[in-house]
């Protein structure tokens, strides 16, 4: 939304107070009547590897549903342009690093999100068969792990990142010695600011149009323990970091390939000390 604000065009969404994603009939509905020239599907049911954990239905039957709705409604109502959002975790948890698009449906995936996974890359193909069967011009791009002004900050369903500091600053406030992270702290994983990927996105939505997805990430990655510390370091908590390795590490190690992005002339602005401190700044006008 703060992206496309600078762009020329008028901005529609579609919140849930208004449509329900997931009912077929209140999807094609509303794109009747508003008839976007382009769609952006960011919608999804998302969250981290307990609520993937927890709520495998939910993870699977909504995303698939949000997303087969969306895409048919956009064609069947004349959209020129659509682009999915999927994940990173749609690629098999053993890729070859940092993994290549071609990577897609080579190995198992990660067992702690394969619900999330498999329905992302249902959309992905979905967007591709409408492609070779009538032509639409949708795209897929692949977010690596986001986070930002606006994140989620639960600690029973959000991402990593927000956790961290959400744990962090709470720790800061109560004078505690020491946090403690799930896992062993090993697992490396990669960071992109939301401002950055919806950079992108408007990018290849100008810029590309064919079969396959395009990997969307900073091209760098961190352990989840230098990540930590990173946060401890911006919210000013100088207590211990504890790991506990009796909860699940999730993939070893997922770093996506930047070089097709980078081949079309895109690459990030914001490095992650800088969207940290961005993002603590804004949680604390929120929480203020």
């Amino acid at each position: 939304m703060r992206r496309l604000a600078t762009e020329n065009c008028e901005v529609i969404t579609a919140g849930r107070e208004v449509v329900d994603l997931k009912r077929q009939d209140q999807v094609q509905a509303w794109m009747a009547q508003e008839r976007p020239d382009a769609v952006f599907v960011a919608a999804a049911k998302v969250g981290g590897i307990l609520a993937n954990h927890t709520y495998p239905v939910d993870f699977l039957y909504d995303n698939l549903m949000i997303e087969a709705n969306i895409i048919d409604a956009a064609y069947r109502n004349g959209a020129s342009k659509l682009m999915f959002l999927g994940s990173s975790c749609i690629y098999p948890k053993l890729a070859p690093q940092p993994i290549r698009e071609d990577s897609l449906l080579t190995g198992p995936l990660e067992p702690t999100n394969e619900w999330y996974a498999i329905a992302k890359i249902a959309g992905i193909k979905l967007a591709q068969a409408y492609r070779k069967q009538y032509g639409a011009d949708f795209i897929s791009a692949m977010p690596t792990n986001l986070y930002g002004q606006g994140d989620n900050f639960d600690l029973n369903s959000s991402h990593v990142l927000p956790a961290l500091m959400r744990k962090a600053h709470e720790a800061k406030l109560s004078g505690a010695d020491s946090i403690t992270i799930w896992g062993t702290g090993t697992p490396r994983r990669e960071f992109l600011n939301a401002d950055d990927c919806a950079d992108a996105c408007v990018h290849l939505m100008k810029t590309y149009s064919d079969f396959e997805h395009v990997n969307v990430g900073s091209g760098e990655d961190v352990t989840i323990l230098e990540l930590a510390q990173l946060v401890c370091e911006v919210v000013g908590f100088s207590g211990r970091i504890c790991t506990d390795p009796s909860k699940p590490d999730g993939t070893p190690r997922k770093l996506m390939s930047a070089d097709k992005l980078r081949g079309m002339g895109w690459s990030p602005r914001i490095s992650l000390r800088q969207g940290v401190a961005e993002t603590y700044d804004w949680f604390l006008r929120q929480t203020a």
